[in-house]
């Protein structure tokens, strides 16, 4: 149940709100408009007036709520109407008039505006005109000619939209902490549907400009790509004549002046005013020349791979900032995905999106690998010939999404927590679209019985709590085929293979065959080491494992096996 607090202003407040209330809507979506709840039980009801002409009963009605406000003259507030629609969710059951009444005067109780048991309170009234959703008015001024105590209103609104929840077995919403986007308003949501967009504007500038942000490298590209993708910019000018801020619009959404309808990027999401675009800009700006270049799927793998020990091991700072980097990566990826998995990651994206934001300030600063790698997928369109790319960073964002949602918990941010468990579920769905055809491309390259039998009792020796698990998984003969690519590309398959399993557990893995598949992809196309270096390696595995290096003798264990480094 989401209750929403409207402030009016001017003489005419209380008609304008009254009249609306009881008109046909801008999209003519009010039927049977209707009281269900008052001040006093018998306020004038112009929807339900047999004997009387609706504008009389509407006239009177408005004179009645005014006549507190109209008593203080001057000395009336600048704000003389309180307004708060209530709606409930759309799976919720419908309703009775009686039901809508008890809600009304819980929540005016709640707000302050009308006390339970205060004969002297605010007068108000609740009005039905549909299924789901009633609205409430209220002028701010007491019988007794005092304003009413209603400070925190919108706290104290939602804390009972909880409890009414509970009560009446509605869908139950989870508790925020200011720090979500704020919603279309249903006057949006109609001028959306006359203008035949999918969405309401708000969401669609709220989307384009976070994927602005997410694929610009600077300021200057953050721009042109709003222009390219049809939004209309307008920048907020100080003395000295800088840009402190700007406005998003789209050219199709206009008002009755045929004017664009702009929206200042903070009211599209906190994270959105141009102070903290430039600020996200700042750790992105291009790499300088000399960079070393890489393959940015594997890079941006690797930096995805690292956000749980981001999440687990480090201060709440950084973790917050991997969050933000994380929704950036989801903001990018279905802009460069398949056109079979655009709709599974866009909808990720945009639940994961409420799973950026928190009261815990973030630092960005260990966000530059991945967030620049995943600009230089989304500008340089690198090779993805069979999908593994997306495959292995999709297995990645998988486990990060999943521990976020845990970090999330375990700092009792509820709506966060429940936005990247929406996340998680379309991502799954995309996940296994991308990596079944890649699998079983792999598989069709399976190595001889006598090279997987090599890998089968190697990975036996050294991770036996989860050899039977992958053996037995049909990902196994993907393993064992990147695992002789690699030994092709002139690896050490067994040395790259301690590798995979030392990077991290595969305690948290789905499925840790799969997870090793494209660990090991990874590790064999990078470079192959010198001599000297898979000497070293063949060393430390056999320190490892307790099984000779070549030309040396075999030594007992150091620990047993329970205890060795996975």
């Amino acid at each position: 149940m989401i209750p929403k607090i409207i402030l009016s202003s001017g003489p005419n407040a209380t008609r304008r709100t009254i009249g609306y209330l009881f008109g046909k809507g801008r999209a003519n979506e009010h039927t049977d408009p209707h009281l269900v709840a008052s001040w006093n039980g018998f306020a004038p009801d112009p929807g339900r007036s047999t004997h009387r002409d609706p504008k009389d009963a509407m006239a009177q009605l408005v004179a009645q709520l005014d006549q507190p406000v109209k008593m203080l003259g001057d000395k009336a507030p600048k704000d003389t109407v309180w307004h708060c629609p209530v709606r409930a969710a759309p799976e919720d059951p419908i309703l009775t008039d009686a039901q809508w009444d008890d809600i009304a005067r819980r929540i005016v109780a709640a707000a302050g505006i009308a006390p339970t048991g205060d004969e002297e309170a605010c007068r108000w009234v609740a009005v039905r005109h549909a299924d789901d959703h009633i609205h409430i008015a209220a002028t701010l001024v007491r019988q007794d000619g005092r304003r009413p105590e209603r400070g925190y209103d919108q706290r104290a609104v939602q804390r009972e939209a909880r409890k009414i929840e509970v009560d009446y077995g509605l869908r139950r919403l989870k508790p925020g902490d200011g720090t979500g986007a704020k919603r279309p308003t249903s006057k949006e949501h109609f001028k959306a549907k006359r203008l035949g967009q999918d969405a309401a504007t708000r969401d669609v500038l709220r989307l384009r400009v976070r994927r602005a942000v997410a694929a610009a490298s600077e300021e200057a590209e953050f721009f042109a790509l709003l222009e390219a993708t049809g939004v209309t910019v307008r920048l907020k000018l100080g003395p000295s004549g800088d840009a402190l801020g700007c406005n998003f619009a789209l050219p199709s959404d206009t008002n009755d002046k045929g004017e664009p309808v702009f929206y200042a990027g903070s009211t599209l999401a906190p994270d959105l005013s141009l102070p903290k675009i430039r600020k996200s800009l700042a750790t992105t700006s291009p790499e300088p020349a000399a960079a070393r270049p890489g393959d940015p799927w594997h890079q941006a793998t690797a930096a995805t791979d690292r956000i749980p020990h981001h999440l687990t091991r480090g201060d709440d700072h950084t973790a917050q900032g991997q969050l933000v980097a994380l929704g950036a990566t989801l903001d990018v990826l279905p802009i460069t995905a398949p056109a079979a998995v655009k709709a599974e990651l866009e909808q990720a994206a945009a639940a994961f999106e409420r799973a950026t934001r928190s009261r815990i300030a973030a630092d960005l600063d260990s966000t530059r690998v991945l967030r620049r790698s995943v600009q230089a997928i989304w500008r340089d369109h690198p090779s993805d010939g069979d999908g593994s790319g997306l495959a292995m960073l999709l297995d990645t964002v998988l486990t990060a999404v999943a521990y976020a949602m845990h970090w999330h918990r375990t700092h009792q941010h509820a709506q966060q927590e429940a936005a990247a468990e929406h996340a998680l579920v379309h991502l799954q769905i995309a996940y296994a679209q991308v990596a079944e055809p890649v699998l079983a491309g792999l598989a069709q390259r399976t190595p001889s019985l006598q090279m997987k039998q090599r890998f089968a009792r190697h990975l036996q020796q050294v991770a036996p709590e989860y050899a039977e698990r992958i053996l037995n998984d049909a990902a196994w003969d993907a393993l064992a085929a990147v695992l002789t690519a690699a030994e092709a590309a002139g690896h050490n398959g067994t040395a790259v293979l301690d590798q995979a399993l030392g990077q991290r557990t595969l305690d948290d893995a789905n499925n840790p065959a799969r997870a090793l598949t494209w660990r090991v992809r990874r590790l064999g196309e990078r470079h192959v080491p010198s001599p000297r270096a898979q000497a070293a390696n063949a060393r430390s595995t056999a320190q490892r494992t307790g099984t000779p290096a070549p030309g040396a003798v075999a030594a007992p264990p150091a620990q047993p096996p329970s205890a060795r480094r996975r």
